[in-house]
């Protein structure tokens, strides 16, 4: 039997080597000069190295392993057989211009401080020179694109050459010796940025028809749910399951309404209870402001709660760059796991694209007003994302498996837990419980979009009905879900299918034990699946798949 350690150090530098997007995410830096290798001979030789991997691991003698390392290694054989999935059946280096797009690689190297101007600037430097071949490769693998992706792309791309031309210069500034190396070369990776841009729009008045449907279909749809969710559960049972908890939710937002408005628990009370709530919204230029309000006053709660213990990390709220928007309204950007620079997490939020119309903007922030960005930034930052991520980033186990093996559920399951837990103690009183619900209610109604929209066909006209008639969305909000949900496939279904699962753990505190001591034991064990928490946390019956 191969010792587990050894060999999976080994993957783990594997996996680095060959993919400078996950060694930028997790915060190695042995690679800040290069882009992502799309070409045929690349993706064939890391699809050897991870079925040498697969083979390898199946090698090892699993149940003998201490628990952590059993689950280091259940956690590194499901990150290499996703990988396998991707690159050899969903394949969607070879139509999703996204996938493409190195907006993220340059501006990790220009907005967060983990080394030296002139050391950020050289590696830059080197990931600039790479931008015309990577995106030379990108138009030679482009074919029967997704009209939606290549529209959402061709924005994105637009807002990499402005990322260039706005944010570089005062980088540049401070290391004005490096301008002549680096400036020639961003001048070229804009030019060809905006140029791909433009070449994603010419296709789309070209006569190649509308490209390929964005929907997966089921057999790909549910292999990819599979290695998404790191679960035995079928597709059916999320599906299920799904549509029991949009009753239950129902009833209790149609409760909680009438403790606001009064009158009969009905749609119409919560209908009622949430225009009263949107009133009270921010705009373009006091959303920001209004998140950093609300994260104090999130931070303060959790502490006087006792919930979970804090860090002294920091947490710098902006507004999302343009290359990242067109898919989700915030996210939280934290460093990497093997960060050891003392650099912030970016809570991003997006304002309104320039050109909306005055009516969709005021539909926008009636859905995100002030109590929703109370909400949001739980979420977001504290007790969600921003908390929990730095949590994870303290885990030390003996091999780096952990940091890489980022589980979606178990991230975006945790972030709704806090919702729940934030809004059951008080948080912002009635007007946050309501949002909480409503929130909800749109991850619940998330997975059960995700599968219908991808096996089932669902059309635009019933997916608007049935998040505007049941989750109670603003017509801006609902719109703009419809399109992530054909954007991506299997994310929207981790929200659900993750919370259900670590509010099951949350549960199971066991007598005695306090909140903030069991909280800070779940979120002690990096980002693993739900399903290993029972048994890193030493629960008996630890499998969660029966849930």
């Amino acid at each position: 039997m191969p010792p587990f350690v050894p060999l999976a150090e080994r993957i783990v530098d594997a996996l680095l080597a060959t993919d400078p997007a996950l060694a930028s995410s997790v915060g190695e830096h042995g690679s800040d000069d290069q882009l992502p290798d799309w070409s045929a001979d690349a993706v064939t030789g890391r699809v050897t190295m991870l079925r040498d991997a697969a083979h390898a691991l199946s090698e090892v003698e699993a149940e003998e392993l201490p628990t952590a390392e059993r689950v280091d290694h259940a956690v590194l054989s499901a990150l290499v057989d996703r990988g396998l999935f991707e690159l050899t059946e969903v394949r969607s280096h070879e139509w999703n211009p996204i996938a493409h797009n190195p907006a993220h690689l340059l501006n990790e190297l220009l907005t967060r401080p983990f080394a030296p101007a002139d050391v950020r600037l050289t590696s830059l430097a080197g990931r600039l020179a790479a931008v015309p071949d990577a995106l030379a490769t990108a138009r030679a693998l482009l074919r029967d694109m997704p009209r939606i992706h290549a529209e959402t792309a061709a924005g994105q791309y637009d807002g990499a050459a402005a990322l260039l031309r706005d944010q570089l210069p005062a980088l540049l500034d401070r290391e004005p010796g490096l301008r002549g190396t680096v400036q020639p070369a961003a001048e070229v990776a804009a030019r060809e940025l905006a140029g791909f841009a433009d070449w994603l729009r010419a296709g789309l008045h070209d006569d190649a028809g509308p490209g390929r449907d964005p929907r997966l279909g089921r057999r790909l749809w549910e292999a990819r749910l599979w290695h998404t969710l790191d679960t035995e559960l079928s597709a059916r049972e999320v599906l299920e399951r799904a549509w029991a908890n949009l009753e239950r939710v129902t009833g209790e937002i149609r409760a909680a309404a009438v403790e606001l408005v009064g009158g009969p628990a009905s749609d119409d009370a919560v209908r009622q209870a949430l225009r009263l709530l949107a009133d009270e919204h921010p705009d373009d230029a006091s959303i920001v402001p209004l998140a950093k309000v609300t994260l104090d006053e999130a931070t303060d709660f959790v502490a006087d709660a006792e919930l979970v213990s804090l860090v002294d990390d920091p947490c710098v709220i902006k507004e999302m760059p343009e290359h990242d928007r067109g898919v989700a309204v915030a996210y939280c950007d934290a460093p990497g796991p093997l960060e050891t620079a003392d650099v912030p997490t970016f809570y991003c939020i997006a304002p309104t694209p320039a050109d909306w119309p005055a009516d969709r903007i005021r539909s926008f922030y009636r859905e995100y007003n002030n109590h929703m960005v109370r909400n949001l930034t739980v979420h977001e930052a504290m007790p969600g994302h921003f908390l929990q991520l730095a949590h994870a980033r303290r885990y030390r186990g003996s091999s780096r498996v952990r940091a890489l093996g980022h589980s979606g559920p178990f991230v975006e399951g945790w972030a709704v837990y806090a919702e729940q837990v934030m809004a059951e103690r008080g948080f912002g009183g009635l007007a946050v419980r309501l949002q909480q619900l409503k929130m909800q209610l749109r991850m619940t109604i998330n997975a059960i979009l995700d599968q219908l929209v991808h096996c089932e066909g669902m059309t635009e006209a019933d997916g608007l009905e049935l998040m505007i008639g049941r989750g109670f969305q603003e017509e801006g909000e609902a719109t703009g879900k419809w399109r992530r949900a054909l954007l991506t496939s299997t994310q929207l279904s981790t929200y659900f299918v993750g919370y259900t699962q670590v509010a099951e753990v949350a549960a199971r505190r066991p007598s005695g034990v306090p909140l903030r001591e069991w909280h800070d034991a779940m979120l002690a064990h990096g980002s693993p699946p739900p399903r290993h928490l029972p048994a890193l946390l030493g629960l008996d019956g630890a499998d969660l798949d029966a849930w």
